[in-house]
């Protein structure tokens, strides 16, 4: 099984242990990884839909691996109990689908070792809610695909660190490590950014573009702090 570079990313930072209960598994590319390669004894691959469930439960089956990996339909965590497996997997899908995912299932998660998450939006939102319920960031990646930009990361139970605004938003351990990938995201995010406000002084100044101008410069600074990490 060959995975994406997004997903082979993600699969880097899973930590070998018995069971793994993958969510929202789409295709289950992940979970027949994780067995093939003997990360993972066992992993139930989940989703809310039927369909890429059934898909999932297809390619499980071609690969020999049905009696190792389980299929569930389900919402979020709503159908696995705390202790039936030791990490989750979250990845492609939105930083606020993740979060009501963690805090819908809290009792699961507590009880989890590691989430392995990739928000594919909002990834703020996600650092935050962590930082808030005793979660810490051990370990974070970021890789480039298709034009694409993808950060994501291991938590594990802890006592959380303080954040800066701006690493919520970059991340502080890929801040810390002086990611390049991340000094590529964010040399691009300073040119398109400013490269907006300049068309925007051009503009007529209503009371949209004074606030639009206002956030904009509180961003390209939040931009510039995270590059300063780069020195």
């Amino acid at each position: 099984m060959e995975l994406s570079k997004r997903l082979t990313a993600v699969v880097r930072l899973v930590p070998e242990c018995d069971s793994a209960a993958d969510i929202g598994t789409d295709h289950g590319y992940v979970p027949i990884f994780l067995v093939e390669q003997k990360i993972m004894g066992r992993v139930i691959a989940m989703d809310v839909n039927r369909g890429p469930l059934a898909r999932a439960g297809e390619h499980i089956a071609q690969c020999g691996l049905s009696d190792r990996i389980e299929t569930r339909l389900s919402d979020g965590l709503s159908a696995l109990k705390a202790g039936e497996a030791d990490i989750m997997i979250a990845a492609g899908m939105g930083g606020g689908l993740i979060t009501r995912i963690m805090e819908e299932g809290e009792s699961v998660v507590s009880s989890l070792k590691a989430c392995i998450l990739q928000p594919q939006s909002e990834i703020w939102k996600v650092r935050r809610y962590l930082a808030a319920h005793g979660l810490v960031i051990e370990e974070e990646d970021m890789v480039e695909e298709d034009g694409k930009f993808y950060p994501m990361m291991r938590a594990v139970h802890g006592e959380p660190e303080c954040y800066e605004e701006y690493e919520y938003l970059y991340g502080k351990k890929l801040l810390g490590m002086r990611h390049p990938v991340l000094r590529k995201f964010l040399l691009r995010e300073q040119t398109i950014k400013e490269s907006i406000i300049v068309s925007l002084h051009e503009q007529e100044q209503s009371d949209g573009v004074r606030m639009r101008l206002h956030e904009l410069s509180r961003e390209t600074d939040y931009v510039r702090r995270a590059l300063k990490c780069y020195g």
